[in-house]
């Protein structure tokens, strides 16, 4: 079982959107959730532009995001054009801190390089399941966990988490409820490092709600999964640990989970079909 954070420090939550596309009514329902959740508790929003992807991340998605959740009526204390104390919101330019949290990992010897090829990767990882993002990784580079402090640098190879086999990692979700996953079984070693020199969501949004002094993570129910191995490398990296509250996914009408390709659902889109702020939350159903 997991420490969690007291929960009488100040409430801190986050809006973490990604610039890879226009948001859509899940992103603005989960969004929404997130600003009631802080508002609740007299807490401090933090807003965290998550900009890692240098192919997908474009500065127009960027500028869209900040303008339709103005327009939605959500409002931050600290982020652009407001600022806050812990520097640079856009992830694109922290990387000393996922640096530091990569060195500690190989240090502490949680992590191997891994230098399979994707055409390796096609042949000997399982199936993802439904809703994944990761699949299951065969381990054939496990052993090289004692290579591992030749590296000065992540550059070049990938990076992956070697996970505590048959470990459960459970939690209580303040949404789902009581959460439980097996390491090895329902998720593999996972990427902290990619090989082009990117750190991957899972490590840096572990190193960045811990710099930000984040007390709750309000999120996607689509990344139950995530928390699971979060929780890991908060454990390794030593870090305190937020309470989490995954929203219900936002599905279209053939029951399929919203993505950004729905255009037709974005928050531009329905903004130029006349629809209003409240009417876009009233179609958030409850949370």
């Amino acid at each position: 079982m997991m420490p969690q954070m007291s929960t009488q420090l100040p409430y801190r939550g986050r809006l973490a959107p990604s610039p890879t596309g226009l948001l859509h009514i899940g992103h603005a329902c989960t969004f929404w959730t997130a600003y009631q959740r802080s508002l609740a508790q007299n807490g401090t929003l933090v807003f965290r532009n998550e900009d890692l992807d240098p192919q997908r991340s474009k500065p127009e998605f960027a500028a869209a995001m900040l303008e339709d959740l103005r327009w939605l009526g959500l409002r931050w204390q600290e982020g652009p054009d407001v600022g806050g104390p812990f520097g640079p919101y856009e992830q694109s330019v922290r990387r000393v801190f996922y640096l530091a949290s990569w060195s500690k990992l190989r240090d502490g010897g949680f992590i191997y390089p891994c230098t399979c090829s994707r055409k390796d990767l096609a042949t000997s990882t399982a199936a993802p399941n439904e809703g994944d993002d990761e699949p299951l990784y065969s381990g054939r580079c496990r052993e090289k966990i004692g290579e591992a402090n030749a590296y000065d640098q992540p550059a070049g190879v990938n990076w992956r988490f070697r996970v505590p086999d048959a470990e459960e990692v459970a939690f209580t979700d303040l949404r789902q409820g009581p959460q439980r996953y097996a390491a090895g079984k329902d998720f593999g070693d996972f990427v902290v490092w990619r090989r082009d020199d990117v750190p991957a969501y899972q490590l840096a949004v572990v190193a960045d709600d811990a710099a930000m002094q984040i007390t709750e993570v309000v999120r996607g129910a689509d990344l139950l999964k995530s928390t699971a191995r979060q929780l890991l490398l908060i454990r390794a990296l030593g870090l305190p640990t937020p309470t989490y509250y995954h929203c219900d996914l936002v599905r279209d009408e053939a029951g399929v989970r919203l993505a950004k390709r729905h255009d037709a659902l974005s928050l531009r889109a329905l903004r130029q079909q006349g629809f209003t702020p409240q009417q876009v939350v009233e179609r958030c159903g409850s949370e």
